[in-house]
């Protein structure tokens, strides 16, 4: 059973203990390693001001064990009406459909309570986990950045992944 949950300071130590914990391979450098005490602070303050205004922010719980995170977060600007998915699941939780479930559910919430018209999401070309979530959500790749990102000494392409609101259509100049 999956859960999403609001990240709340009494959840704090079992942030710390996924992030540090969290396969960093194809997550941004964002995300301080270690992660300590003062950015999960300063990460728990962001997301209860932001959260349910221009993003949401999801501890992902399975079978009542934490096993990761998921946010979406609106743009700003002329992209105010996209905004960007994330999300991070624990090794031992990997090929169970969990984050396929949380990602379902994150996207229904964002379009009920955001005023978005699509998510878009971003990933490192061979991270095939994370874009056959995507696809199996009704993600449609739109794009790809070639020699995009640069980590660990490796260059990947960046895959654009796009999903819209039912019923939504782009307006015409």
């Amino acid at each position: 059973m999956v859960e999403l949950v609001k990240w709340t300071t009494d959840l704090k130590q079992d942030l710390i203990d996924i992030c540090n914990r969290a396969d960093r391979t194809f997550l941004s450098e964002r995300m301080p390693d270690p992660y300590t005490e003062e950015a999960a602070d300063w990460w728990l303050r962001m997301a209860a001001e932001h959260d349910g205004k221009d993003g949401l922010f999801r501890a992902i719980l399975a079978d009542g064990q934490l096993a990761g995170s998921i946010s979406i977060e609106q743009k700003a600007d002329v992209y105010r009406k996209d905004a960007e998915i994330g999300y991070l699941l624990l090794t031992e939780y990997w090929e169970k459909g969990i984050m396929t479930e949380a990602v379902n559910r994150i996207c229904q919430i964002a379009f009920s309570e955001l005023d978005i018209l699509r998510i878009t999401g971003l990933v490192y070309e061979p991270n095939t986990a994370s874009r056959r979530v995507l696809e199996k959500n009704g993600f449609t790749q739109e794009g790809c950045l070639k020699n995009a990102v640069y980590k660990n000494g490796n260059v990947y392409d960046l895959c654009v992944y796009g999903k819209l609101k039912a019923g939504g259509h782009p307006q015409k100049p």
